[in-house]
């Protein structure tokens, strides 16, 4: 904390905690002299705060008794946008401030929002995964996000209404196990009724949300981002891929996450290098350059219309490296 204005700001925050503090004691909590100090507490009160001064051997500053800060008027789904952008950088490493700034932040975010919206927040943040770093998100209504979340800390059912990718309307129950945000959208992960399976939905598709009376216990060593990986790795799609390469599976993972590709480590004969890359695809053509990011041996098991696209690729590369300066 090396600006002075941090540093006032520092000032406030002590004095916020109620009794009075000598100008010794907060020359040495903010690092300052005493002659600072005493300068700190006239820029407060150039912001009409009510520092007074008390005298005498057991005097210092204090806050005027019954003051407070008022508290910060924000909509769920604001108050949702700031706390989730802090935590979220932070844990994708986006933040360029230091890891005790941004919990710093977040806990006097935390601290001025009104309590009822204050606690539900925190259910979020305590149950919520992040797999991946963020891209432009699908909105996620707020009111509905933070109920999934509460609910799942809580061990509480929730009835939902669902509108499925094919547009099929569904209401069910659900033993919510936890919330998972993934490459720019919301998941809920949890036990479904009405398929006697844990299931995963996104959040941007449950249309109404309630909670239920009761409680239930989650699976022992259950992991919600996995099963929200696994999740979306296997979901049905147009083409079903199976490519055999020749790497580790750090070396695969690293082009194809679990979010896009299964793997089985296969023996080939006497070869055991070899590892079964299976992809759930809507379209191919995105398939092929990253075979090539790989640059490891591979055979193409289906479908072939696979191949055709891996030969036209190679065959632009070719062509691109024949180029000459001139041409």
């Amino acid at each position: 904390m090396t600006r002075p204005i941090a540093r006032v700001l520092a000032l406030l925050e002590i004095l916020q905690r109620g009794g009075t503090r000598t100008v010794t004691e907060l020359a040495e909590r903010l690092e300052v002299d005493e002659r600072t100090v005493r300068r700190y507490v006239g820029h407060l009160l150039d912001l009409d705060i009510p520092v007074r001064s008390v005298r005498g051997r057991h005097g210092g500053y204090r806050l005027a008794p019954g003051y407070r800060m008022p508290p910060l008027m924000l909509t769920d789904e604001e108050a949702l946008a700031v706390l989730l952008g802090l935590v979220a950088g932070r844990r994708a490493g986006l933040l360029s401030t230091s890891a005790a700034a941004a919990e710093s932040a977040v806990a006097k975010v935390r601290r001025v929002l009104p309590d009822a919206l204050g606690r539900r927040l925190d259910a979020l943040l305590e149950i919520a995964d992040f797999t991946a770093p963020a891209r432009p998100a699908l909105t996620a209504e707020a009111e509905v996000l933070l109920t999934v979340a509460e609910a799942a800390r809580d061990r509480r059912p929730v009835a939902l209404g669902y509108t499925a990718g094919h547009g099929g309307a569904s209401e069910r129950v659900v033993h919510p196990y936890g919330v998972v945000a993934h490459s720019g959208r919301w998941y809920l992960t949890g036990f479904d009724s009405a398929s006697g399976q844990v299931r995963t939905f996104r959040v941007d598709r449950i249309t109404t949300v309630g909670t239920r009376a009761g409680t239930f216990d989650a699976p022992v060593g259950f992991d919600p981002a996995q099963q929200v990986l696994t999740a979306i790795a296997e979901t049905p799609y147009q083409h079903e891929v199976s490519v055999r390469i020749r790497a580790t599976p750090d070396q695969i993972r690293a082009v194809l996450p679990p979010s896009v590709a299964t793997l089985e480590e296969i023996e080939i004969g006497a070869d055991t290098s070899w590892v079964r890359a299976r992809i759930r695809a809507q379209r191919l053509e995105w398939i092929p350059p990253l075979l090539a990011a790989l640059d490891r041996p591979f055979v193409v098991e289906h479908p072939d219309a696979l191949r055709d696209l891996v030969r036209a690729l190679a065959s632009r590369l070719a062509g691109h490296a024949d180029a000459r300066p001139d041409d």
